[in-house]
Order: structure tokens, then C-alpha cells, then sequence
């Protein structure tokens, strides 16, 4: 378990999910985290009583569409903590959720292109303008196993592409912080067991084709969100810097034999 004792922790999208674990994760290796919620979306009262429960723990809106809310959410983490060392980008749409934000499938594509690069984008720039509390800062980018590792036929063309932009942003931030005290990486999960995935992928399937769906995955189960939450905290301490411009497969073997899950299994 890293050691982030001091440290100020942004998690964008900490709510639910693979945010909601990592927003644990770095709580009890000891940083204080701020985590991001969408207003009007996720349930304000159960956040603020979360937040209630624990002093180091804060919560603050976050709309990645809109620039001003970018920059309104990251100068109240500054003003409260006098600066920002760890930025997990972990907030994104998928193919299932954003059609709760527009019915046409060019707004859509165009949303998911805005949302998960554009913010992401967003998010880095206006990290690395701010000031931290210490030396080391980490940027840490959640990408997909769709899109940043491998391709897979039939695929949101725009999710995909979306993860893809992550993965190459933290390539080029990377080379040109190389110099610097900040370390850049992405993790690209891969079938995770979460509400997104059930939404986007499970819901659709009747209990026999869950069945075999699930058998085909690698090791025959989903990732849990822990087991990424626990490679991001790794990621936020002292010893990954060996890894600064890497973007990590964590599929479980997906992003090396994509075609697993089609496959013809004897």
C-alpha cells in the first residue's frame, strides 16, 4: 500500500464504480481526497453524508462539458488545500450512459468525444497550471481496454475512439513531463464489474447467455473495481515513477487475445 500521508487527491467521478473504490483506496493509504459528482445526477444528500463521516473527504461538482465548471471545481480544491497532487481522471461516459444525456447518435458521438478526451484533456491542463502541496505529482488516466489497448469489432466507434485519445494525451503529456516532478499514466481495464458495465453490456443478455458471456472473459469472471483502484493507489505513491508514460493493460488478458470472447470453444 503506497504511503500518500499529506497528499491531496482529485477523483473525478468518485461516486459510483471504479471511482468510488479508488476514492477508498487512496483514502486509506492516507490523502486527503476531494471526489467529483454531476449535479442533478448522483444523490447529493447520501455524497454529503459521506462526506459528513469522514473530515478528510470531500466532495465537489463536476460537469467536463462545460469549462467554467472545470475550472470552478479545481480552484475550490486549491482554495481549500492550497494545492492538488494526485488527479485521477476517472468520470466518462459509455455507449449505455450517454444516452441519458441525448437521444440522437450524433450528439452522442459527439458527447462522447467531449466528455471523455476533451475533459480529460481539460482536466490535465488545468492540474498541471496549479500548484501542489508537495514536490511529486501524479496524474493517473482511466482509459479502456477498448480503444487504448486493442480494438474490438462492433465497439462504440466514438467510446472507443474516446479511450484511444486518452491513451495517446498521456503518451505526449508523459514525454513532455519527463523532465519534471510529474509522473503520467493511464490504466486501461478491461470487462469490470460495475453499474456502467451492467447497463451497457449484461442487462441485454438473458441468464444463460450471461452465462457463457462471463465463461469467455478471461479467468472466466469480471474485474472487480478494488483490483483497478488497488493499481491506481500503486500508481499515486513514491514507487511508480519507474512507470511515468506507461498505459497499463489491466484487462486481465483481454488487450492480448481480444478475440477471446468469440472464440469457438471445443
Amino acid at each position: 500500500m503506497a504511503d500518500l500521508q499529506g497528499a491531496v487527491a482529485l477523483v473525478t467521478g468518485g461516486w459510483r464504480g471504479i471511482g468510488r473504490s479508488v476514492v477508498d483506496s487512496l483514502r486509506g493509504a492516507g490523502a486527503q481526497v476531494c471526489f467529483t459528482y454531476l449535479d442533478g445526477i448522483e444523490p447529493l444528500d447520501q455524497i454529503s453524508a459521506l462526506c459528513a463521516a469522514d473530515p478528510m473527504l470531500s466532495a465537489l461538482p463536476l460537469d467536463l462539458r462545460d469549462k467554467t465548471s472545470i475550472r470552478a471545481c479545481l480552484d475550490q480544491v486549491v482554495q481549500r488545500f492550497g494545492g492538488i497532487d494526485i488527479l485521477v481522471n476517472n468520470a466518462a461516459v459509455g455507449s449505455a450512459t450517454v444516452a441519458g444525456f441525448a437521444d440522437d447518435p450524433s450528439d452522442q458521438d459527439d458527447l462522447m468525444l467531449q466528455i471523455n478526451a476533451g475533459g480529460t484533456l481539460a482536466m490535465c491542463r488545468g492540474f498541471l497550471a496549479r500548484p501542489a502541496t508537495g514536490t511529486a505529482r501524479k496524474i493517473i488516466n482511466l482509459s479502456s481496454v477498448g480503444g487504448g489497448v486493442a480494438v474490438f469489432p462492433g465497439f462504440s466507434l466514438s467510446d472507443g475512439m474516446s479511450k484511444a485519445a486518452v491513451a495517446h494525451l498521456t503518451r505526449q503529456l508523459a514525454a513532455e513531463q519527463v523532465q519534471t516532478a510529474v509522473d503520467v499514466f493511464a490504466v486501461c481495464p478491461g470487462a469490470t464489474n460495475t453499474a456502467m458495465f451492467q447497463q451497457s453490456t449484461l442487462n441485454h443478455l438473458t441468464a444463460p447467455e450471461r452465462v457463457q458471456f462471463l465463461s469467455g472473459l478471461p479467468k472466466g469472471r469480471l474485474i472487480e473495481p478494488d483490483e483497478i483502484a488497488t493499481i491506481v493507489a500503486f500508481l499515486a505513491g513514491s514507487h511508480s515513477t519507474v512507470l511515468h508514460g506507461a498505459v497499463i493493460d489491466a484487462s486481465m488478458g483481454l488487450g492480448v487475445r481480444p478475440g477471446l470472447m468469440s472464440e469457438t470453444r471445443h
